[in-house]
């Protein structure tokens, strides 16, 4: 695989996906969109990844929003054209089998922000920054923060930060549930890899399954989200990982999950 603008690397089953241009604050050019999206069907492919975790390069930036450059450049059209596929890619977050974590290490802005929304759930260092700036553009997010951040923190706080267009600390987004934790930025990888590899010891088959059941029943009645459970609590016990995590608990040993997709 040849990515331009995402570093990849796996490791103890955790891959790192990294955005790549620094120089730019990891603006997202179509190339860089199209990087993310190459990177995730890697990994969605790679029985050897178990857990996804998402960060930016440099000292200041996650990503810091859309290239403007670029993106003033759009006809309606194309601005339509840019948000719906730019949606599909970043759809890839949510519907991919393994959880993915975002590591948010600066300025998460814009687009930046909708990716670490999409994300599983978010780790940030103590000096990020979050914000939906596009209303001082006269634009609107396009890949799905007013529908996501409306999730996440409710009407309220969604409807503040897209109407403001003001950034907030990472003290902030936890404060309102858009952060999971906070690190000091020299320790945040070394915390996020810590929750990756615990995740990464689990079942794959009961990690997809809990990943999905809590992705697609938030959206449900509650009646339907709890059949939708059922049924997917059915499928982990077609998994080996199923037999080898009871056997353990009873046994008093550590489980040693090796159960496939």
């Amino acid at each position: 695989m040849s990515l331009k603008y995402m570093l990849y690397e796996v490791k103890d089953h955790v891959a790192i996906m990294t955005f790549n241009r620094p120089e730019a604050l990891n603006a997202l050019s179509p190339e860089v969109v199209a990087d993310l999206g190459a990177a995730l069907d890697q990994a969605a492919a790679d029985p050897d990844v178990r857990v996804i975790i998402l960060t930016g390069a440099g000292e200041k930036a996650f990503v810091a929003g859309a290239d403007i450059k670029v993106m003033s450049q759009y006809s309606p059209l194309q601005a339509k054209n840019f948000a719906v596929w730019g949606q599909a890619i970043v759809n890839k977050l949510g519907t991919i089998p393994q959880p993915v974590i975002a590591c948010v290490n600066g300025f998460a802005l814009g687009g930046g922000c909708e990716i670490a929304l999409a994300c599983d759930f978010i780790y940030a260092a103590d000096t990020a920054r979050f914000g939906q700036p596009e209303i001082g553009l006269g634009i609107i997010p396009g890949f799905g923060g007013t529908q996501r951040l409306t999730r996440r923190v409710g009407l309220g706080w969604a409807k503040e930060l897209c109407l403001s267009g003001v950034m907030i600390s990472a003290a902030e987004a936890k404060e309102i549930g858009l952060v999971n934790r906070i690190f000091p930025k020299n320790k945040l990888m070394e915390e996020t890899l810590k929750t990756a590899k615990i995740i990464a010891a689990k079942g794959r088959v009961a990690l997809r399954e809990a990943k999905t059941a809590v992705e697609q029943g938030c959206d449900m009645d509650l009646l339907k989200a709890l059949a939708m459970e059922a049924d997917r609590f059915t499928i982990c016990f077609t998994s080996p990982d199923q037999k080898e995590g009871m056997n353990a608990f009873i046994e008093k040993r550590k489980p040693e999950f090796k159960g496939q997709l």
